[in-house]
């Protein structure tokens, strides 16, 4: 995996303030890459960043991390959605334009990760 497209990822939900989440997409279309390329980061990488602080575009998780991100929703006052399957996203998204300027001052050090989407590559 692209060790510059890591180290954007792994900032970008590190700029996320807690109480506060984003999505996969949200990130991706700050970095610059695509929603699975920042899901497969967090994968293999996330476990040292509020990986907590990122859902699905329904402010889901995977079922199988729930019983790991209970405490860390409690501990920031994230409230789960009616449904319990994810938090109440309208609530608690991330305030974009702050978070971009996080986000940029974070990376001022990396050069630029503007990806192109696989599904374009070649065409």
């Amino acid at each position: 995996m692209d060790d510059l497209l890591v180290e954007h990822v792994l900032r970008a939900v590190e700029a996320v303030p807690p109480g506060r989440v984003t999505t996969y997409g949200a990130i991706a279309a700050l970095i610059g890459g695509t929603a699975r390329q920042v899901g497969a980061v967090l994968r293999h990488y996330g476990s040292n960043v509020a990986w907590w602080r990122v859902v699905n575009a329904a402010g889901q998780l995977p079922t199988h991390l729930h019983d790991q991100v209970r405490p860390h929703w409690a501990a920031e006052g994230i409230a789960w959605a009616s449904s319990r399957r994810g938090c109440a996203l309208a609530a608690h998204r991330v305030d974009e334009a702050a978070w971009a300027a996080a986000y940029a001052g974070a990376t001022r050090d990396l050069p630029p990760c503007h990806r192109v989407p696989r599904t374009l590559a070649g065409r």
